[in-house]
């Protein structure tokens, strides 16, 4: 007789979770702990997020505080005819862009396209919104699985060359965060908006790193560490930060929101730089 569900109908055994080579078990799940928590909490927050982010990029104001050169890395580099001149350390690459154009158009897609195909981030959107699976031990709702052998995830290939363009860009980060210390008079200076936007950068270098594919780019092809010692010890200080890349990934999430939030409160009027040198 055919085995059935808990409706009475008989289950799909062609493929996914009633494959005949998966266990016969009726109910989603036998897990009695809130496993849904961690799923909505992640896909709540990533929501919040990236409304931030797309307000703040498509709003084109309140990106650059001249008088101590602070540039939000949501507008950096800033190519375009649109930014403040004294924002375009890179020149001026582009004419005016339109209303709700990001002036960081040009490097907004290779950052969005790191952290997208990000080992933790696929692991954290793929339960959240795709529920594939929602959670451990929980069965996904998906009749197949191709994994990542089709168009559009075949794409998470590209990982190893977004973390090229991540390290660029970080450099750019670190630029704006150097001459950040600028004073009133042009000189040397020190705000609370310096120390923000160094942190952010410190935080995304470690993020950066912690990458697997830094890990793998130091050390994973050596056959014999002892014959690389240099290589060695950098591959082990990465392999310590690669365990923490969940929490880096978040914070760096935070802080680069904290940034632009306060150069965006400076630069409205909103807020006063607090100096703690000129």
């Amino acid at each position: 007789m055919a085995q059935t569900d808990v409706g009475g109908s008989a289950p799909d055994t062609a493929s996914g979770v009633g494959s005949p080579t998966r266990a016969r078990i009726a109910a989603r799940t036998l897990r009695t702990d809130r496993w849904w928590v961690e799923p909505a909490l992640t896909f709540t927050l990533l929501c919040l997020w990236l409304l931030y982010a797309l307000i703040r990029t498509a709003s084109q104001r309140a990106y650059f505080v001249a008088e101590y050169h602070y540039l939000s890395p949501f507008s950096s580099p800033c190519l375009t005819a649109s930014c403040d001149p004294a924002a375009r350390d890179f020149g001026t690459w582009f004419g005016k862009f339109p209303p709700f154009v990001p002036f960081g158009l040009l490097v907004l897609p290779f950052l969005l396209g790191f952290r997208l195909t990000c080992y933790y981030y696929r692991k954290a959107y793929y339960r959240s919104f795709w529920l594939s699976p929602p959670a451990c031990a929980v069965a996904e709702p998906h009749a197949t699985y191709t994994g990542e052998t089709k168009f559009p995830l075949i794409m998470q290939n590209l990982h190893r060359y977004f973390f090229f363009a991540a390290i660029i860009v970080s450099l750019v980060n670190t630029f704006d965060a150097v001459k950040a210390f600028h004073g009133k008079d042009g000189g040397f200076g020190i705000g609370l908006g310096t120390i923000i936007m160094v942190a952010n950068v410190v935080l995304l270098w470690a993020y950066t790193a912690s990458c697997h594919s830094c890990r793998h780019l130091i050390g994973g092809r050596l056959r014999h560490f002892s014959k690389h010692p240099v290589r060695y010890k950098l591959w082990t200080q990465v392999s310590r930060l690669n365990t923490r890349h969940m929490q880096l990934a978040w914070t760096t999430l935070a802080s680069l929101l904290v940034t632009d939030a306060y150069i965006g409160l400076v630069a409205s009027g909103h807020l006063t730089d607090l100096r703690l040198f000129n």
